[in-house]
């Protein structure tokens, strides 16, 4: 007699561990399940794993899983292994016995899901494998992970993914199901086009992250800023993203000597140091990686505490990709960011100097001002970062600027002087020069023009130099100025700034609110298993054990129970298995192999 389907919430709990579904996840899962192609826009830490893994569990074969994402496929299948689901992954890490052999074991139906990279899919080797397992309809579905990368209007462009349209070509009745954590309407056009998903189901789940803070300040002294931000993170993990690696060198140096587990990641590292610091991030629990955006796609670790800029980032996708990072588990977490002017000159200079074509350009540049605009709001960022990605939504309270709004003033004033100064000195002058016209300073008084004869020469002595900047910055943002990096940033007025010049509008800007120490915190009330009062050290206790089991078996301690599930043991103290499947994140795999050394660690108090 053959046994019944199981039905995909009879697997989420059995095999996930996991009560009921999230959002749409049930929803994606019956559609591809049943065949159906799907473009899926979900959130880091939403859920979009489930939404490939168990449809293929219910559907005849072996899912198939595209990745960019060579160095984390291990984990990935680690903690699909400790699930008691057979998979497996296909990249160049592989010596040739091993990927014989897991070929052998894709081929003998042994494997559930097969992670693969692009440029391995590809090639006719590995394609005539598929060939041979769509004979015989044992390819349950392709998921396409990272589906952004397709995009050349998206910040990870990678031209390989472009080829992956061939999988509808070639295997046309094998569900496919792309997957990307952000993309704006162009991007999620672009990827529906390229993959040959125009009648695909699209599902848009809300890109708010609400665990996670929002703050920006303003650039003043960096590594100090950067250190007073760290110490309200002590021993938890991290990321720090910076422009150049010369910066993420320097940096990494000067925080090991400031006594923070800082380590460097760049695409100028050797291989093994890279997957050693990428290792020891992902097993550790405190560990501060300073990085380029070389590093962190589709990263696993649940709990980054932190995600901190030194450098703008060049749009707010890439900026929502990064600071996505942080807070996979739903427990609070930080986005942290300083910027100045100079931001705004290198990466308008890097667009001017791209090989892109004018439409790339012009696209670049729309989305490094609405970078801008992010980063001097005076209302709700979150409400800011969703309107971007066409989501309505109303001030968030978890945000620098809900907790401490910024206090608004008349700037008309001040913006005729800045753009005065500008005018009068032919536009060929950078927002420091201006500043030290409008301030009177000894240094404006040289060059050719001669500047201290200038009618705006000493006339804004009403701001110091923090306050001239901010100012500087939000006629940039608001599109009044335009620095222009072919001329070192020279700040050039544009049409917009005719009607505040000519006083036939009025300007209101925003002061720097000060950050309030210790106010992180707050942002726990987003927790979903926040532990119980009296709880703490047995949940500590309870980390202790699984670091322990973690460097036993060589896995990320997060692959054996995540944070948020040792939250819940902490505060229910379950005395039985039957009580350890009800919690989160505890199924028949993980109560079978852990259960009894789980309950004995609960007992010992």
């Amino acid at each position: 007699m053959t046994e019944p389907t199981p039905s995909a919430l009879s697997l989420l709990r059995s095999v996930f561990g996991y009560p009921a579904f999230r959002g749409a996840q049930a929803e994606i899962v019956d559609h591809v399940a049943s065949g159906g192609d799907a473009l899926v826009m979900m959130p880091t830490g939403g859920g979009k794993s489930l939404c490939y893994q168990l449809p293929a569990l219910l559907r005849r074969g072996c899912g198939i899983v595209v990745s960019p994402l060579i160095a984390l496929m291990q984990d990935q299948v680690d903690a699909l292994l400790q699930l008691g689901v057979r998979a497996a992954f296909l990249n160049s890490s592989l010596d040739f016995a091993r990927a014989q052999a897991t070929e052998k074991a894709l081929m003998a139906g042994e494997l559930d899901l097969l992670y693969v990279a692009p440029e391995r899919l590809l090639t006719e080797r590995f394609l005539s494998l598929l060939d041979r397992l769509a004979l015989d309809r044992r390819i349950a579905l392709f998921a396409i992970d990272e589906a952004h990368c397709v995009s050349q209007w998206g910040h990870d462009f990678r031209p390989e993914y472009i080829q992956l349209s061939a999988l509808h070509q070639q295997y046309p009745s094998v569900p496919r199901i792309a997957l990307t954590a952000t993309a704006d309407a162009l991007t999620r056009s672009e990827i529906a086009l390229r993959l040959g998903l125009e009648e695909a189901r699209v599902f848009l789940a809300s890109f708010d992250r609400p665990n996670i803070r929002y703050s920006v300040v303003e650039r003043d002294n960096p590594r100090q800023q950067l250190l007073g931000f760290l110490e309200e993170h002590r021993n938890e993990a991290g990321i720090v993203y910076c422009l150049s690696r010369r910066k993420v060198d320097e940096t990494a140096v000067w925080l090991q000597s400031q006594g923070v587990a800082a380590l460097p990641y760049h695409a100028g590292l050797d291989a093994d140091t890279r997957r050693k610091h990428q290792q020891r991030f992902v097993r550790d629990d405190a560990i501060v990686m300073v990085a380029t955006i070389a590093f962190g796609m589709g990263i696993d670790k649940p709990d980054v505490r932190f995600v901190a800029h030194l450098d703008l980032p060049k749009s707010l996708e890439a900026y929502y990709q990064e600071t996505g990072r942080a807070g996979r588990d739903g427990e609070p977490a930080e986005a942290w960011m300083t910027y100045g002017i100079n931001d705004v000159v290198i990466h308008g200079q890097r667009i001017d100097e791209s090989a892109a074509g004018d439409e790339q350009k012009r696209i670049e540049r729309q989305k490094l001002d609405a970078m801008l605009a992010y980063c001097e709001a005076a209302g709700c960022r979150r409400t800011v970062l969703l309107n971007y990605f066409g989501e309505a939504a109303t001030p968030c309270g978890n945000c620098d600027t809900c907790l401490s709004p910024p206090e608004l003033w008349d700037g008309t004033v001040a913006a005729q002087k800045m753009l005065s100064a500008a005018l009068r000195t032919g536009q060929r002058f950078g927002a420091g020069h201006l500043i030290d016209i409008l301030r009177g300073k000894a240094t404006a008084k040289v060059g050719q023009f001669g500047h201290a004869q200038l009618p705006t020469f000493g006339i804004g002595q009403e701001l110091d130099e923090t306050g001239w900047r901010g100012v500087a910055r939000q006629l940039i943002a608001g599109g009044l100025l335009h620095a222009d990096a072919a001329q070192y940033g020279a700040l050039k007025l544009t049409a917009a700034a005719r009607p505040v010049l000519k006083g036939e509008t009025t300007l209101r800007l925003r002061r720097q609110a000060v950050r309030q120490k210790g106010s992180r915190r707050k942002a726990a009330a987003f927790s979903d298993h926040a532990t119980l009062p009296g709880n703490e050290p047995l949940f500590e206790r309870l980390r202790q054990w699984r670091a322990e089991l973690a460097r036993e078996q060589g896995v990320p301690a997060y692959v054996i129970l995540h944070d948020k599930t040792l939250r819940e043991v902490a505060a229910r103290q379950p005395v039985s298995q039957a009580e350890l499947l009800e919690i989160s994140g505890i199924g028949e795999a993980k109560a079978a192999r852990y259960g009894a050394a789980l309950l004995e660690a609960l007992s010992k108090r």
